[in-house]
């Protein structure tokens, strides 16, 4: 999936600011960072550099020089799912925190500076999907989106939307537009006037074994190719490809078993 290193200054997003509660970060805590970074470099191209390690040791995967996401190492003594998290932008990481408190989420980690990128929490919503929370000062999020190798959108995978959309608009004032459908449970985020995320409530079609979670959606060429690819590098399919408004969409799994899905442009 290297073909978007050539492309992406001309074809791509950069971005320089992301509003407050928009998905602005996606980072992923792993136990073996060299084999994760091995894994999403043939995948999509990605190179790393250090980043801040209030954690631990933490590189940024760059794509042709922009940054687009994060990989950290999980500490010995947490015992946490390996999963993509979305970090969700914030003007004052501290007033978010005590909101999520307050409207019945859980703050785990922070807040706390990361150095001199920014301020930051971890946290879960009251059904217990897990979310960051960026504060910005010199590192303002992803630079990069709208080419392969990018993430393209972040949906919250719950029990239903009711229980979960008043939570994300008190803490982040988002404006919603729900999917009128007796069988289709889903509502949109939007900031600004424009989408930015997703809630959808799937009832007992959510994962036994991880509950409520945010799924990171990465832009490909072709879905079914790089799904193939994915097993190849030594990951797995989760769910079979099915065609969404985003395009034709597959979710896999790297090799520790962080979920994500790759999607491309039908037609």
């Amino acid at each position: 999936m290297t073909e978007a290193r050539g492309s992406a200054r001309r074809t791509g997003t950069t971005h320089e600011r992301h509003a407050p509660g928009t998905p602005c970060w996606v980072s992923l805590m792993v136990h073996g960072m060299a084999a994760t970074q091995d894994f999403y470099h043939a995948l999509f191209g990605w190179e790393f550099q250090p980043g801040p390690q209030p954690l631990g040791p933490y590189v940024r995967a760059l794509l042709n020089g922009y940054e687009v996401a994060g990989i950290g190492r999980l500490p010995l003594d947490r015992h946490l799912p390996i999963a993509w998290t979305p970090y969700l932008g914030s003007d004052d990481v501290d007033a978010t925190a005590e909101q999520v408190r307050s409207c019945g989420g859980t703050v785990g980690v922070g807040p706390l500076d990361a150095a001199q990128a920014g301020r930051l929490a971890i946290a879960c919503d009251p059904m217990g999907a897990v979310f960051g929370v960026w504060q910005a000062d010199d590192h303002l999020g992803t630079n990069l989106t709208g080419v392969p190798g990018t993430p393209v959108w972040n949906e919250l995978l719950t029990y239903d939307t009711a229980s979960v959309a008043p939570f994300y608009r008190t803490v982040f004032g988002y404006e919603e537009e729900p999917v009128v459908s007796p069988d289709f449970d889903y509502v949109t985020l939007h900031i600004e006037g424009r989408p930015v995320a997703g809630i959808h409530g799937v009832g007992h079609a959510l994962p036994r074994d991880r509950g409520a979670h945010w799924m990171t959606y990465f832009q490909v060429v072709d879905a079914d190719k790089t799904a193939e690819r994915v097993a190849d590098l030594g990951g797995h399919i989760v769910r079979a490809q099915c065609n969404t408004a985003l395009g034709r969409m597959i979710t896999v799994a790297d090799p520790e078993g962080a979920t994500f899905s790759v999607v491309s442009p039908l037609g």
